[in-house]
């Protein structure tokens, strides 16, 4: 399996001056092709391939000596993601490939030619030499590639991608089964009943951040040694939420995840719900998202299973004990009695239980009890669905088996 480990470098003062050197060779040979590609394109309507890009790079050289200052892998690796890039594309993975900027994160590739010497120290080929470093935790494997990048906030670190050469466990069901609803006055909701509470990192750092940003924002002239100061001093703090808030996601998706066997989550739309202007920056600050690629990946790699239900499910409208709908509730009202069973339920609770439950049908039938298999969408622009509406009756499931016992 391939594994990444993040850590962190400390060049000296020449190895910074060497790294931005070399990233802006990388960074231009990008742009460079970048462009070559977008204009071949809208000429002729046919692309331009990554072997005949890196042909380029030796003329690119004999224009510019300072390109040589930079390892030939490094550029070449450089034309080798923006075919990626491109791949996804054209995939609908993500958006067609931008130009990048040097007031941005900065990065660079090296493809081989890289050892751990230490805990303390990593060998790059090039001009760059032994850099010391925090490895954190031991290098098992094979080393793949080694991506250093320089962070807005002046840090560096090094991405490791390792090949530990063992096969990706099978995943097994046996075991414990967690459902968890996510939310904003508490993170996080299992359907065992645990809460774990919103930190709210951004409103911890709110005011430093504001008055950071406030002298940012009187420093008119960009172009002075003052205004580079302050915009330094405000990407240390948005770098300081940004640590904080993954320690905290890291922490808690690891305890889920050693905990527990399946565990089941809703696939929450977050892109669209962060148009929703009252509760933006709420949201954003959660990092709901970040969580769930976090559990995903933990759990994959432990053999264990991580499922998503569909996000149309409604868990927060269902009783868990009858799978019958409630009335609809304001968000103030965290608890409600079920007139249908008459027991009082946590309304978050309750909405994990069932996230829990969907997640167990979906397993052991492969479909949605609530959708009889379908799928489920919202009608728009007045047309109606012409898939099988959702129903709570299907065979076995607790109403059913309710409306049966009545019946007997």
């Amino acid at each position: 399996m391939l594994k990444a480990v993040k850590v962190r470098i400390y060049p000296t003062d020449s190895q910074q001056a060497h790294l931005a050197q070399a990233f802006g060779c990388a960074r231009w040979v990008w742009n460079q092709s970048l462009s070559v590609m977008t204009t071949t394109y809208q000429e002729t309507g046919k692309g331009v391939s990554a072997f005949d890009m890196k042909k380029q790079i030796p003329f690119w050289k004999a224009e510019h000596d300072w390109l040589k200052t930079c390892y030939s892998q490094c550029l070449q690796q450089s034309v080798l993601n923006l075919s990626q890039a491109f791949i996804n594309f054209f995939d609908g993975r993500a958006k067609y490939p931008t130009f990048k900027s040097k007031y941005d994160r900065q990065s660079l590739q090296y493809p081989s030619n890289v050892k751990v010497l230490s805990n303390a120290a990593i060998k790059f080929p090039g001009h760059l030499g032994t850099v010391q470093a925090k490895v954190h935790r031991g290098i098992e494997g094979k080393l793949k590639t080694v991506t250093v990048s320089r962070m807005k906030d002046g840090r560096y670190y090094a991405s490791l991608l390792i090949d530990d050469g063992l096969e990706k466990p099978e995943s097994s069901s046996e075991g414990k089964v967690i459902g968890i609803d996510l939310g904003l006055i508490d993170f996080a909701v299992t359907s065992d009943g645990s809460k774990y509470q919103n930190p709210r990192h951004l409103n911890k750092h709110e005011r430093n951040l504001k008055r950071r940003q406030r002298k940012l924002s009187r420093k008119k002239d960009k172009t002075t040694n003052k205004r580079r100061k302050a915009k330094l001093a405000v990407a240390k703090v948005h770098s300081k939420i940004a640590r904080v808030r993954s320690d905290y996601l890291h922490k808690l998706s690891r305890k889920i995840v050693n905990e527990n066997q399946v565990i089941v989550v809703e696939n929450l739309a977050v892109k669209n719900m962060v148009k929703n202007h009252n509760l933006a920056k709420s949201i954003s600050d959660a990092g709901w998202g970040m969580f769930c690629t976090m559990l995903k990946y933990k759990a994959e790699f432990e053999g264990k299973i991580y499922l998503e239900i569909g996000r149309f499910f409604p868990s927060s409208h269902l009783c868990n004990v009858t799978l019958l709908p409630v009335p609809k509730m304001d968000l103030s009202i965290r608890s409600f009695k079920c007139s249908h069973c008459g027991q009082t339920h946590d309304r978050d609770v309750n909405a994990a239980i069932n996230i829990k439950n969907e997640g167990l049908r979906i397993l052991a039938l492969g479909i949605s009890a609530t959708a009889l298999g379908g799928s489920v969408r919202p009608k728009r622009f007045g047309r109606r669905s012409t898939s099988t509406a959702a129903n709570p009756d299907e065979l076995g499931s607790p109403r059913s088996i309710c409306t049966q016992m009545n019946d007997g």
